[in-house]
C-alpha cells in the first residue's frame, strides 16, 4: 500500500474547507505508518457530512452532543467533521500516531476558537490511544458511544477480526456505524463485506448522496446498525446489552439509504486509467483531480518491476 500514497513526498499539509472553516492537517507521507498521511476517503467523509448536515440525522440539532469515536483516525480529518457537527470525539489510533493527530486537533481546535468564537456547533475532540482487541484501551475511553466512524481502516485481511471485534465492544444497541474506504484489494473488500453482513445491517451510501466532487467509484461510505447476532459467532469482546432489528430509520424519518454501488477492482484498477488520465490534457487541475490522477498513476505502476 506505500506505493499507492497520493500525495507528494514534499507535501507537508493539506487544507480543506469543511462547513464553512479552513482547516489544516499536518502529515508525514514519507513515515513508515500509514495513518501519518491524508488519505482520499476521509475528504469524501467530511464532504459527505458537509451535504448532508442541513437535515436529517447528520444535521447539528440531531448530532449535539452525541458521543462518536474515531478509528483508526491517522490525522485526524474525520473525527474533525463530526466534532464541527456538535459531537463529542474521541480521535484514536496507535501510539506512534498520536503526537501528529494531537498536533493536528490542537492546531484546528485553535483555529476555530479563533475565528468563530461563538461557533454554537462546535461539540468537541480528544485524542486517545486505542490498539483494536486491547481491552484497556477499550474500557479507558468509556463505551458504548453513539457513532462508530473510521476512513481507510480496512487494507489488510488480518485486521478484519480485530476491528470488528472492536467495533462491537465500543457499541450499544443503538450505535451507528460509519465507515469510507478506497477500495484496494477485491479479496479484502468481499472478506470485509461478508464480514460485515453477517453482523450488521449493511447500507452502501449512494454516490448521489456524496458531494458532486469529493467522490470516486473506488471510495465507498458504509452505514451500519445493529440486527439480530443469534446466529452470529462469539465475540469474546461484546456488551451483554444487544438488541435485535434492522437498520433503524434515523429520528425524522430517514432510513438507511438501500441503493448499492457494485465496483469492479482488482489489479487493472477500479477505472480506465488511460481514460481518464487523458482528460487532463489542456487544463489545470484542482487539488482533487491531482490526487486522484496520482492513484491512478500509482496503480498502473504498483505491478512494475524494474529490473
Amino acid at each position: 500500500m506505500e506505493d499507492c500514497r497520493l500525495n507528494s513526498p514534499s507535501t507537508s499539509s493539506v487544507i480543506l474547507e469543511v462547513l464553512g472553516h479552513q482547516l489544516q492537517f499536518s502529515q508525514d507521507p514519507n513515515s513508515k505508518h500509514l495513518g501519518t498521511t491524508v488519505w482520499d476517503a476521509s475528504m469524501v467523509f467530511v464532504k459527505f457530512l458537509e451535504k448532508n448536515c442541513r437535515k436529517g440525522r447528520f444535521s447539528p440539532t440531531k448530532l449535539k452532543g452525541k458521543r462518536v469515536i474515531e478509528l483508526g483516525a491517522g490525522c485526524g480529518l474525520a473525527g474533525f467533521g463530526m466534532s464541527l457537527l456538535g459531537c463529542n470525539v474521541v480521535s484514536t489510533d496507535q501510539v506512534e500516531v498520536l503526537p501528529l493527530l494531537m498536533r493536528n486537533v490542537e492546531r484546528n481546535t485553535s483555529r476555530i476558537m479563533q475565528t468563530s468564537p461563538d461557533s454554537a456547533s462546535f461539540g468537541s475532540i480528544e485524542v486517545a490511544e486505542l490498539d483494536w482487541g486491547n481491552p484497556e484501551h477499550i474500557r479507558a475511553v468509556d463505551p458504548p458511544f453513539d457513532y462508530v466512524i473510521g476512513t481507510d481502516v480496512v487494507y489488510a485481511e488480518h485486521l478484519l477480526e480485530p476491528l470488528l471485534r472492536t467495533i462491537f465492544a465500543l457499541s450499544g444497541p443503538r450505535t451507528t456505524i460509519l465507515l469510507g474506504y478506497e477500495i484496494r484489494s477485491t479479496t479484502v473488500h468481499e472478506q470485509m463485506l461478508a464480514m460485515w453482513k453477517s453482523n450488521f445491517e449493511v447500507k452502501t451510501v449512494p454516490r448521489t448522496k456524496m458531494d458532486s466532487k469529493y467522490q470516486h467509484a473506488s471510495i465507498q461510505l458504509f452505514l451500519m446498525g445493529s440486527k439480530s447476532r443469534a446466529g452470529c459467532a462469539e465475540n469474546p469482546m461484546q456488551r451483554d446489552a444487544e438488541s435485535s432489528g434492522e437498520c433503524r430509520s434515523d429520528e425524522d424519518g430517514e432510513s438507511c439509504d438501500a441503493e448499492e454501488e457494485h465496483v469492479e477492482c482488482g489489479n487493472k484498477g477500479v477505472m480506465n486509467g488511460g481514460d481518464e488520465v487523458g482528460m487532463m490534457k489542456n487544463r489545470k487541475l484542482d487539488d482533487w483531480e491531482a490526487r486522484r490522477y496520482g492513484s491512478i498513476a500509482a496503480r498502473l505502476l504498483r505491478d512494475v518491476k524494474i529490473t
